[in-house]
């Protein structure tokens, strides 16, 4: 097996919050969302190497929340695709063509364990790359400017993207090459490989890895950590 990579962005202000600290440094059962998500991605993948991505004036992060023995401070970019470009970039010399990475978000601290470790499984075996997904399961509605309803969207082949998202380092470096080449606006990893003309592999995983972006996500994300039998592995029926 490669040697497996992961890149978390963490430079982020988290605005919509309305809170006095970016969401990465919101509390948690006594313990800022940055921890849980390090900690979580350090449980499925305790041999990794790790490139956290901070922005250059935070003054919020301690290095004792990193449980990583391979780790290293990335400077984050204005987007986030600026900061998974300044990360590829440290990479380079240093991993190899065909290790894997794998990129999360900082605010999914509830990331099941067992779909961290599928989805690497699965990653090894796919060259267009791939991320974890949920399909949709509710009605989708399309609105016009004034928000009222013009039509409904059928559902079906529809899915929710989430993180980790990631390919081998090489295809991820191409990808994000070409994107920035031809001026493609990334919204993840997987839209850098789409652009590249990749299918990058959907992998079900639970609708409860969540991102924190308002007020209430932190309320939830508090709850689902703090239940015991939380992190049992779905069945394949509840996962697909």
């Amino acid at each position: 097996m490669s040697q497996l990579w992961l890149i978390v962005p963490a430079a982020g202000q988290g605005r919509r919050m309305g809170a006095a600290l970016p969401k990465q440094y919101l509390d948690i059962a006594g313990r800022p969302v940055l921890a849980h998500t390090l900690a979580r991605l350090h449980a499925a993948f305790p041999d990794a190497a790790l490139r956290l991505c901070l922005d250059a004036d935070d003054a919020h992060f301690s290095p004792e929340w990193v449980p990583f023995a391979d780790w290293e401070r990335v400077p984050g970019g204005r987007e986030r695709a600026d900061s998974v470009t300044n990360a590829l970039a440290s990479l380079e010399g240093v991993a190899a063509d065909d290790d894997l990475v794998l990129v999360h978000d900082v605010a999914r601290p509830c990331v099941a364990l067992d779909d961290l470790r599928r989805l690497r499984a699965v990653l090894e075996t796919s060259p267009g790359g791939g991320l974890l997904a949920a399909p949709v399961a509710d009605t989708m509605k399309r609105a016009d400017a004034d928000g009222h309803v013009v039509h409904t969207v059928s559902r079906e082949g529809l899915w929710h993207a989430m993180t980790p998202q990631g390919a081998t380092y090489r295809v991820l470096c191409r990808a994000f090459a070409h994107a920035r080449d031809t001026r493609v606006a990334l919204t993840d990893e997987a839209s850098a490989l789409e652009a590249l003309g990749l299918a990058p592999r959907l992998v079900p995983g639970r609708r409860d890895n969540l991102k924190i972006t308002h007020p209430e996500d932190l309320s939830l994300a508090t709850r689902l950590l703090s239940e015991a039998a939380w992190d049992a592995p779905l069945s394949d029926e509840i996962c697909s």
